[in-house]
């Protein structure tokens, strides 16, 4: 079987736990934050845990090795 490529965009984006979960940054923060309400940019801020569907879509086609 051939090696599978990494999506170099995920490397970016996501970093695998030791216990196998699937971190990643809050989403709605790169910009436009005048008309974000402050709850939401409070409860947005640092990295958040992936839910189990989408960890596993993560891990099966865009970071195979991880």
């Amino acid at each position: 079987m051939p090696k599978l490529k990494t999506k170099s965009g995920a490397k970016k984006r996501f970093k695998i736990t030791a216990s196998g979960k699937v971190k990643c940054a809050a989403a709605g923060k790169q910009h436009g934050m005048i008309k974000r309400t402050n709850k939401f940019i409070r409860n947005a801020r640092g990295t958040m845990v992936l839910a189990d569907e989408n960890a596993k879509v993560v891990k099966k086609n865009f970071l195979p090795y991880a």
